[in-house]
């Protein structure tokens, strides 16, 4: 058994400044997750007004329940989307006007749900043609209502409509008609409370009333979605790895990636409130698998089919066709080049049990891509080569010396 520390969650660390950007008070957010995309996000609250600090391990901001400080600001939110999907909430319940723009790739990604919520409730949004990045808000504040919202392309959209549902005069209520990756709202839920207010949420329905976010001291635990990476590792392997911090206390919803999932493909778990120890098989076992709620997992379960004894068919995935890149596609163009079968649909993906060979990887600037096709090569006889590996700055800048150090842990126990 080998323990490994791992990154905050980019996901936590994102509702975080949210939440404390919009809170009374200065909070103090420690352990966040230092990337690409955290680092855009809190960058973009530098350019907003918000008094901010950064030391090591630890960020602290001055909200403002009022939204941004600043009357007005552009905003750069690089490849982020939490980012760019969060920050136009933040902006609409100020005054002033606010231009929020990113990347060609994020200018690419959907918008059009989040915003047509917004221009419902009389927000002023100019975006690019489709609703698409780069936006301009013209905002005075922000009155509420009811809106109805389609979240079944990205759950982001669900967040930041809650993120911001205290900061209206007369409260937000929602009624989603489809939703996808939903452990995610469960995860926004958990953190709002954690700020000081409460959420009313019965099937489809979110009531939230007007309150005020209080400052608070908030420790980032570790990303589940970067844990599967390792989790898989252990698993591909027949080794045993630790992730502290990570336990049945955690909201996020991709910890059921190792305690569901890579059960179900024949590994052991230990999961105690605060550690979650795997221990791979000497054969994993192929199934089917809905990730529906987990989509982020899907290149990581994908990377290590071709070794389980029968097909793993992955299921309920057509929104990851609209992440950084189409990962469905992205995914077995890498493994057919790596000499495995695969059959695709438009939401679904089929990887048949072989031995990979060595090949140059396509990231496609996702950083699940490499990070999950790096854990494929552990299981090739001379590796394989990324065409960009740096993109795992997105979220997870250590990521090759975090799995160097682990794969020489275990080198060392043998």
């Amino acid at each position: 058994m080998t323990e490994i520390y791992l990154p905050g969650s980019k996901s936590v660390t994102a509702r975080a400044l949210f939440l404390a950007a919009a809170a009374s008070g200065r909070s103090r957010i420690t352990r966040p997750l230092s990337a690409f995309d955290t680092r855009a996000f809190l960058g973009a609250l530098v350019v907003l007004g918000y008094d901010v600090a950064v030391s090591e391990g630890r960020w602290e901001i001055t909200g403002s329940p009022a939204g941004p400080p600043a009357a007005g600001g552009a905003v750069w939110c690089h490849d982020a989307a939490t980012a760019s999907r969060f920050l136009p909430g933040l902006c609409a319940a100020g005054r002033g006007t606010y231009v929020i723009d990113a990347s060609d790739q994020m200018r690419a990604r959907p918008m059009a749900p989040l915003i047509g919520a917004l221009r419902h409730l009389g927000v002023d949004v100019q975006a690019a043609a489709g609703d698409h990045l780069p936006l301009r808000i013209e905002a005075d504040g922000l009155k509420g209502g009811d809106v109805v919202l389609d979240a079944s392309v990205s759950s982001q959209f669900l967040s930041a409509l809650c993120l911001l549902g205290p900061l209206t005069s007369e409260g937000l209520r929602i009624r989603v008609t489809d939703l996808v990756s939903a452990p995610y709202i469960d995860l926004t839920i958990a953190m709002m409370e954690a700020f000081g207010v409460r959420v009313d949420r019965a099937g489809p329905e979110v009531e939230i009333r007007p309150q005020v976010y209080q400052a608070t001291d908030f420790a980032v635990e570790p990303d589940a979605s970067t844990a599967s990476y390792f989790l898989a590792a252990a698993a591909v392997t027949g080794r045993s790895v630790t992730i502290s911090g990570l336990g049945s206390k955690s909201a996020q919803g991709d910890l059921s990636f190792g305690t569901e999932v890579l059960t179900a493909m024949g590994c052991s778990i230990e999961l105690s409130e605060n550690s979650l120890t795997l221990s791979g098989p000497d054969q994993l076992q192929g199934g089917e698998f809905n990730l529906r709620d987990i989509s982020d997992t899907m290149p990581t379960l994908a990377a290590i089919a071709p070794f389980a004894d029968a097909p793993v068919t992955i299921t309920d995935i057509a929104n990851v066709r609209l992440k950084e890149c189409d990962r469905l596609d992205a995914m077995a163009f890498n493994l057919r080049s790596c000499g495995i079968r695969c059959e695709t649909g438009p939401d679904w993906i089929t990887v048949y049990p072989g031995q990979p060979h060595g090949a140059e990887i396509a990231c496609y600037n996702d950083h699940r891509i490499a990070m999950a096709c790096s854990v494929l090569g552990l299981r090739i006889a001379g590796g394989i080569t990324l065409d960009n590996p740096l993109c795992v700055a997105k979220t997870c800048p250590d990521f090759y010396t975090l799995l160097g150090d682990l794969r020489s842990a275990w080198e060392a126990s043998s």
